[in-house]
């Protein structure tokens, strides 16, 4: 493997690193940062888009308010030119309910000078009946 292609790969995991962060912070404006200024982000294949960094950490704000222990983590990094994908997983606790929430999908995003201009969101989501995580 090259080493531009590994440097590219590396940047795009640390672009995935700093959205995690960020939602495991309840940090809107963190993830937001990884977009370009009008970046576009799918939350859901079948639902609306959310056009800009500011709509981004707008639609992201209320992650605190009703999420709690929060982890996420990504897989590996695959790479074609200025397009990367990973696998993710996060989980966490509805404030309102406790329910314990398990996220389980993919990440698809394009990007330009260093920043997200798309990434689309695919995952299935299960409210687990038991404490542990796994």
């Amino acid at each position: 493997m090259s080493e531009s292609v590994t440097t590219q790969a590396e940047r795009f995991a640390e672009l995935l690193d700093q959205f995690g962060a960020g939602w495991m912070a309840g940090d809107a404006k963190r993830m937001a940062a990884v977009f370009a200024e009008d970046g576009l982000f799918v939350p859901d294949p079948f639902g609306g888009e959310v056009r800009g960094r500011h709509a981004v950490e707008a639609y992201w704000r209320d992650v605190p308010m009703n999420q709690s222990e929060i982890a996420f983590r990504v897989g590996e990094v695959f790479t074609v030119g200025p397009w990367f994908a990973a696998e993710f997983r996060c989980t966490f606790r509805r404030r309102r309910t406790g329910e314990p929430v398990d996220l389980r999908g993919a990440l698809f995003c394009e990007t330009t000078d260093g920043d997200i201009t798309e990434m689309r969101m695919y995952h299935h989501r299960v409210v687990r009946e038991v404490e542990d995580f796994g």
